[in-house]
């Protein structure tokens, strides 16, 4: 059954929204004051299919992508872009304004550079048992098949057709393969999981497959299957060889903006400590005018920082493998000028009250989730810290995510 509703507003999730009789309807693909037709979401009470756009907003763009409505990875192609960022600098103040915390917050800044440097493909057999690459649809496991993607950097040309042979490869392994494909400064490395034990005939024509496809290092589960080149990328002065599947910030831009805006604050300080410093895109730059102590769970992200510190002049780095959430630097061991600390969406609620305990003058929170960046920001408010600064970056166009970069001072 169809129906007409008019939408109000968007939510948190990019979602239009409409006022329906047992509560707030959302409807994806729409914007506030626009007319639309909709259908029922099936085992989605309050969400809604969009049929048709009957009353369009003045605000409404042209989408860039074939695949956008279908494909999940992009919510907003089809908003301007002065009101999309006004929206995304409103998802920190909200965020802010529901702990009780008030900041001037600055205008988002726009880091999505040449596009994104990293893509997980996914790879599932679909309807009528066909195999299918590409991006999981909207709240579905269904997979949209892709042939490209606009807001992929250019350094990852090549990426997806990789993907689809190494999936048509694995194919009769029949087991869902996640690919992540990054863009380094020595071309494109790969990581192949879901694939499980492969026989050694297999995992030679995989390595065929790679050396077609000129990727410069495939890996499975972060085994290594073949490698022409050492995959690096460059961070400061510094070159980082990268771990199979690290973590990374999805755009160069991203990275050079957060860590552009992190030391603007950190200027004067002698020693910081680095908290889920990842290979180092804080605590490399950081290492060019003071010492550095830096904390992260992955193994092999500290193995590379440790490997890229002493080759480029840097002043000394202290690195560890450390689980920050189940063991957090207390606050006797917060002793420096300032504490960085750059956690996963979860956020870093165990360390921030270990923090809020110490002396440390001045403390930098970069954070990929505005929601527990607010939380973690009240524990810092409420242990004596000032919220002096608030830059959202949006390095996920046309998403719902932002990165926030905050200072605060003691």
């Amino acid at each position: 059954m169809t129906e007409r509703l008019v939408i109000s507003h968007l939510s948190h999730r990019g979602d239009g929204v409409a006022e329906g009789p047992d509560g707030p309807i959302f409807v994806p693909y729409t914007l506030p004051g626009e007319t639309v037709e909709i259908e029922p979401w099936v085992g989605h009470p309050d969400r809604r299919h969009l049929l048709k756009v009957i009353e369009a907003s003045g605000e409404r763009a042209d989408p860039i992508c074939q695949h956008f409505t279908v494909c999940g990875g992009c919510a907003l192609q089809h908003w301007q872009s002065e009101p999309y960022r006004v929206w995304k600098r409103r998802l920190v103040v909200t965020a802010l304004e529901q702990v009780g915390l008030s900041c001037a917050v600055d205008e988002v800044i726009d880091a999505h550079g040449a596009g994104r440097r990293r893509a997980t493909f996914h790879a599932r057999r679909g309807g009528h048992d066909i195999l299918n690459v590409g991006f999981a649809a909207a709240q579905s496991h269904h997979i949209v098949p892709i042939d490209r993607c606009p807001i992929l950097a250019p350094s990852l040309e090549g990426a997806v057709n990789a993907a689809w042979a190494v999936a048509q490869l694995l194919d009769p392994v029949n087991k869902p393969l996640d690919i992540q494909s990054t863009a380094t400064d020595s071309g494109i490395d790969m990581d192949v999981r879901g694939s499980g034990p492969l026989p050694a005939s297999l995992v030679a024509k995989l390595a065929q497959v790679a050396n077609q496809h000129r990727l410069v290092r495939l890996t499975r589960h972060g085994e290594l299957v073949v490698q022409s080149n050492t995959p690096t990328i460059r961070i400061g002065r510094a070159g980082v060889e990268l771990p199979a599947g690290v973590f990374l910030q999805a755009t160069v831009a991203g990275e050079e903006t957060l860590s552009r805006l992190a030391l603007s604050h950190l200027s004067g300080a002698k020693s910081v400590i680095d908290l889920f410093c990842g290979v180092g895109p804080f605590a490399l730059r950081i290492a060019e005018f003071a010492r550095v102590t830096a904390a992260d769970s992955d193994e092999a992200a500290i193995a590379a920082l440790k490997k890229a510190a002493p080759a480029h002049g840097l002043k000394p780095i202290a690195a560890q493998a450390r689980d920050l959430f189940r063991r957090p630097f207390v606050a006797s061991e917060l002793k420096a000028d300032a504490v960085l600390f750059d956690p996963p969406r979860q956020g870093a609620e165990a360390q921030s009250r270990e923090i809020a305990k110490s002396k440390v003058p001045l403390v930098i929170a970069v954070s990929c989730n505005p929601t527990t960046f607010a939380r973690d920001a009240k524990i810092l408010r409420e242990g004596g810290y000032r919220l002096t600064q608030v830059t959202p970056v949006d390095q996920f166009r046309y998403s719902m995510h932002t990165e926030v970069v905050a200072k605060f001072e003691r």
